[in-house]
């Protein structure tokens, strides 16, 4: 049961990585600093003071950069692959009781497609906000971003089972929106 929890709180950061890729790290590291996290033993640096100043430096100018429109843009193009590897460094980190095979396949299938899953969506959103407000409207999307990625990355980790259901959830409205998409024929009278 404890491998089923620690991977759900993984998968749950991941997701929130999709936000935002620094948020759900610091998060991540502030929790095993304090003790509240327990991570696998080759990912413990994470919850070190070095690591903390890093990641919160690294927080603050990913979050200040996404508030300049057009440059928010131009930093999903680094953002996107940037997240598919934190989902997967932070699932790994969190699963202890697991050969190393299985554990990278997880991580990089559950823990990175989460994350690249949550971003491609904020990158189609933006996108579309930037066509059609002139990237005017792009900071209320920051900040919605930032919000979920504060917010998912602290559920994953106080109630990791909620986290995971509510990305389930989240992620199966938006496939159904998808696929019941039809396009408008042209032939109204």
């Amino acid at each position: 049961m404890e491998t089923i929890l620690s991977l759900c709180v993984g998968v749950g950061l991941s997701a929130a990585c999709g936000f935002r890729v620094f948020v759900p790290l610091l998060i991540m590291s502030i929790a095993a600093y304090s003790g509240h996290l327990t991570l696998a033993s080759p990912f413990q640096w994470i919850g070190s003071e070095a690591a903390l100043i890093a990641l919160a430096v690294a927080t603050v100018l990913e979050i200040t950069a996404y508030y300049i429109p057009w440059v928010d843009n131009f930093l999903d193009t680094f953002a996107t692959p940037a997240a598919v590897v934190a989902g997967t460094v932070v699932t790994a980190s969190m699963v202890t009781d697991m050969s190393p095979f299985l554990k990278w396949s997880l991580a990089l299938i559950a823990g990175g497609g989460a994350a690249g899953m949550v971003q491609a969506t904020t990158v189609l959103a933006r996108g579309a906000s930037t066509a059609t407000t002139g990237g005017l409207a792009n900071p209320v999307f920051a900040t919605a971003e930032l919000g979920g990625s504060i917010v998912a990355s602290l559920l994953s980790i106080m109630a990791p089972l909620l986290t995971i259901g509510l990305v389930v959830l989240v992620l199966f409205l938006l496939g159904r929106k998808l696929l019941h998409r039809q396009p408008r024929s042209g032939a109204s009278a």
